[in-house]
Order: structure tokens, then C-alpha cells, then sequence
């Protein structure tokens, strides 16, 4: 991309700072919780999320939905935060978070299909960080969970050009990213790192935005690029991508992420990669519930538009 470009590009998403992206919460929250897990007082958290009627809303609709197959209902939001544990909480912090700053883009099928995505993404990253061997498998969810941020800053900074983007993608069954950078100049892997550094995400989850369709140039130590790169490609090859089916072949173990997560999880080595592609079909059903019951109405009315 041209330095003119890139210019434009970050002055176009760096205006996005004026919109409502995030609840007044996010940073003491986050930083509460990145403490050590028994330093944190479950009090703190619950006045925390208590300030928020919407995080508040969330919480208690996840404890009590059929994932966590309670028999009694969590009532309050220090059951709740039970119920969920500490990092499920930041998971539905940095959720809501999403959810309202995609609130200013168009498109039902698209949007529904971007939050079944990034879910299942971060659902599948968990996974395969545990199975790999990789000692954070809940950082790999948050990375897999926000991998795509770009996407909605696109939808909001291009609104116009990106539908067209979108509907060219689709009609071609390409690669998204090949299509932007051709339409655009650049891709969401850019336009979203220019947000994560606007929102202060961890540092290793900014790389994760920027570098995960493009391993071979991320910075060294960091496998998360690699992890969530692969299971970028497991969702889209078993049909949680972008609403959409993508008319390309795709060797996981030739995968030059492969050798690089390999590096540090040695389990990797071990593991029948074909066999986990296929019982990622397991995944659907429960993403799709995940998606109702974290966006509740909204995500009915829009999941009805993918899945009529």
C-alpha cells in the first residue's frame, strides 16, 4: 500500500474513536482482570459489571442459558460471575464491545454471519489450544474472538465500497482479504490493528489482528498468529466463514503456521489434524446458540436471514 493510502485508510478508522465502541467500563475492567486469578476480588468485578446494565444483561443471559446446563437460575450478578468464571466474563466484555460498535453497520446475513464466525473462531482457537498443547487456551479465544475486528471497521469507515467488496467475494468464492486489497488497497488485517492500538488490546492480540493472513511476517514469538491463522482456516473450510463458500483448496499441514506453532507446542506434532477438521461440525449447532443467546433478538433476526 502506498504511504498516501495507508494515510487516508488510518485517518478514515481513526475517526471511528468518536463513535460509542465501548462501554465506559472497558479499560478498569480489563485491567482488573488481568491481574493474577487469585489476587482478583469477585467483588470488585460485580460493582464493575453492575455499573453496566448491558454487561450486567449479558452475564446473567449466559449463565442461564442451556450452555452452562444450570438447574437453578443464576438471579443476580455475583451468581452469575460464579456461574461464568472471571475469563468468561472478559470474554462477554470485549463481546459487548463488539456488538456496539457494529451497531452503526448495515447488512442483516453479513453481520450475523461475521459474529458466527468470529464465535466459532474463538471457540475453535480454545480447542485447538488445548489440544496443541498451548498454555493460554483462553487468550487463544479472546485472539479468535477479535482476529476480525477490521471486518466492522470496514463496514463503518467504507460503508459503500465495502459492499461491494463484500458482494464481489461472494460471487467469486475468493478470499475476502484478496478482495479488499484489490478494491481497497489494504485489507481488515490493517484497518483493524489501526482500532486495536485506538482500543489498547494487549499487545499479542494487536499482532494476532494484523498478521493473521499473514503468518510469515508477524513477528517471532508469538504463536498465537499461528494458532488462530489455523483456525481461521478450519472454520472457513468446514463452513463457519463468511457466509459464503470459498472455491480454493486449502493444505492444513503444509501451512507454514503449522511448523510454527509446532515450535512451542510440540503436542501439535501428534495430533490428527483431519480428525479435528471433521469434528468441527459439532461446533455449528452450539455457535449458533451461543450467537442467540449472547445477541438474543437482533441475532434471531438476522441468523433468520442466513438460515431461512
Amino acid at each position: 500500500m502506498s504511504p498516501g493510502l495507508r494515510g487516508g485508510m488510518k485517518k478514515r478508522v481513526e475517526h471511528l474513536r468518536t463513535l460509542p465502541s465501548s462501554p465506559a467500563v472497558l479499560q478498569p475492567l480489563l485491567e482488573l482482570l488481568r491481574q493474577p486469578i487469585e489476587t482478583i476480588e469477585v467483588r470488585k468485578v460485580v460493582e464493575l459489571v453492575s455499573y453496566d446494565k448491558t454487561i450486567a444483561a449479558q452475564c446473567l443471559r449466559m449463565a442461564n442459558s442451556p450452555l452452562y446446563g444450570r438447574t437453578n437460575e443464576a438471579g443476580s450478578v455475583q451468581t452469575a460471575i460464579l456461574v461464568l468464571g472471571i475469563q468468561r466474563v472478559e470474554d462477554i466484555l470485549l463481546t459487548c464491545c463488539l456488538q456496539r460498535f457494529s451497531e452503526g453497520a448495515d447488512g442483516g446475513s453479513e453481520l450475523a454471519a461475521f459474529w458466527m464466525h468470529s464465535l466459532g473462531c474463538a471457540a475453535v482457537c480454545r480447542e485447538f489450544a488445548v489440544r496443541a498443547g498451548y498454555r493460554e487456551p483462553e487468550n487463544a479465544y479472546l485472539a479468535g474472538l477479535l482476529h476480525d475486528l477490521g471486518i466492522l471497521v470496514n463496514s463503518l469507515a467504507y460503508e459503500s465500497e465495502y459492499g461491494k467488496v463484500l458482494h464481489e467475494a461472494r460471487e467469486r468464492g475468493a478470499a475476502l482479504a484478496e478482495i479488499e486489497f484489490k478494491e481497497l488497497g489494504f485489507t481488515h488485517c490493517e484497518s483493524g490493528a489501526v482500532l486495536g492500538v485506538s482500543w489498547q488490546l494487549p499487545h499479542a492480540i494487536q499482532e494476532v489482528i494484523q498478521y493473521h493472513h499473514d503468518v510469515e511476517r508477524a513477528p517471532a514469538g508469538n504463536p498465537l498468529v499461528a494458532l488462530v491463522h489455523l483456525a481461521d482456516l478450519l472454520c472457513r473450510m468446514r463452513g463457519l466463514g463468511y457466509g459464503y463458500d470459498e472455491w480454493h483448496g486449502v493444505d492444513i499441514m503444509a501451512d507454514p503456521a503449522c511448523a510454527e506453532l509446532a515450535s512451542c507446542c510440540p503436542r501439535l506434532g501428534k495430533m490428527d489434524l483431519a480428525r479435528f477438521t471433521m469434528d468441527l461440525d459439532a461446533f455449528l449447532p452450539k455457535v449458533q446458540t451461543l450467537v442467540e443467546t449472547v445477541f438474543a433478538s437482533r441475532a434471531k433476526q438476522c441468523l433468520s436471514e442466513v438460515h431461512p
